[in-house]
Formats: structure tokens, C-alpha cells, sequence
């Protein structure tokens, strides 16, 4: 079963269409205009071995917000179509990730509720040209339509970037994981649904 889709969302304010396959070797071809962005959702993929493309456009004489949110938002719908039923699936992802100073811990439960938990201050409000409270916007984005459990921590850490950067290649690696299919075929719940 292919676990692939693409993802379009165009609004007054955004213009995105994003491709995403779950079982993919971390190939990305990833233009979103805000460098930074581009360069940790490149991390996500690399270090989770998705394929990742996206071609967004936005607003952004505003601010970064609605286009950050809004790849969320498709990134999001895009996890969701590709997992479907569920079966198989290890469900669950944990990791305690390091990076220089910064050091992060990000959980998920792919079980069907919706809810982040974001507990990741930080000294810098920008990193060329992205407001780093978007980041907590993307996340939210995410977990809503993937109907994800997302919880991130900040353990430890001074440099945003650091921080940022290890936080998108946790989950990365924590979403691979919990997708990781086994040969038994059964959906990881008492209920027999997700």
C-alpha cells in the first residue's frame, strides 16, 4: 500500500501544494521564500526519511504567520491521508535530542485526538525573516488535521536556532517511528479503531 498524497491549499492569503510520501528516502525539493523555514522542514524529512515537497507562497509583506501555519495545516492533512486506517502501525514515537547547547524531547501519539503541548521558550524572535512563535502555530496546525498528539519540550537551551532545528528533526525522527508498520496488520488499539 503506498502511503503518498498530495496536499493543495490556496486562500487570499496563501497559495501551497505540498507532496508527502511516509516511506520515502528524506528526498525534498522544499521553496517556501522563508529561508529558515525551508531549512528545518528539510531536517524534518532528512532525519525522518520523508519526501517532502513544497511549493508555498504568501503573504508575507504581512508576516510569516499565515504561511507557516497554513504548510502546517497541509503537512498535517498530508500525514493524516497517508496513515488512513492506521493498521500496523507503532503509533507512538519518543526521543530526547540533542543539538550543541539545546537539547529537546518530543513525543507523539498518533491515536486520533488532536492536542499539542509546546513548552519551548526562547531569547530571539526572528531567525531571518521567521518569527519564532510560528513555529508553535505550525505545530498546532499540524496536530489539528493529523489528529495527532504533539508534545515538546525544551530542556535545555540559549541559541534559537539550535533549539528550532532540534525540535523539527526530533519530530521527524519520533513520526518515523511511530509509523514504522509491523507485519501483523492491527490497528494499535484496544477500541480496534483510531
Amino acid at each position: 500500500m503506498e502511503r503518498e498524497t498530495k496536499v493543495t491549499r490556496k486562500t487570499k492569503e496563501t497559495d501551497i501544494g505540498l507532496e508527502f510520501n511516509v516511506d520515502g528516502k528524506g528526498i525534498t525539493d522544499i521553496k517556501t521564500s522563508i529561508p529558515f523555514f525551508d531549512h528545518i522542514l528539510e531536517s524534518f524529512s532528512r532525519h525522518g526519511s520523508f519526501d517532502l515537497k513544497i511549493k508555498a507562497s504568501g503573504d508575507l509583506s504581512v508576516d510569516c504567520h499565515h504561511l507557516v501555519e497554513d504548510v502546517g495545516i497541509c503537512l498535517g492533512k498530508a500525514i493524516f491521508d497517508c496513515l488512513k486506517n492506521k493498521k500496523g502501525i507503532r503509533r507512538f514515537g519518543c526521543i530526547m535530542l540533542p543539538m550543541d547547547e539545546a537539547e529537546v524531547t518530543v513525543s507523539i501519539d498518533i491515536g486520533g485526538r488532536s492536542y499539542l503541548k509546546y513548552n519551548v521558550d526562547m531569547e530571539y524572535e526572528k531567525i531571518n525573516g521567521m518569527d519564532t512563535m510560528a513555529v508553535e502555530e505550525f505545530f498546532k496546525a499540524v496536530a489539528s488535521n493529523s489528529f495527532m498528539n504533539i508534545h515538546i519540550n525544551k530542556n535545555t537551551g540559549m541559541n534559537s536556532h539550535h533549539i528550532i532545528e532540534a525540535v523539527f528533526k526530533a519530530f521527524g525522527i519520533v513520526l518515523h517511528d511511530a509509523t514504522r508498520q509491523s507485519a501483523n496488520g492491527i490497528v494499535p488499539s484496544t477500541k480496534g479503531l483510531i
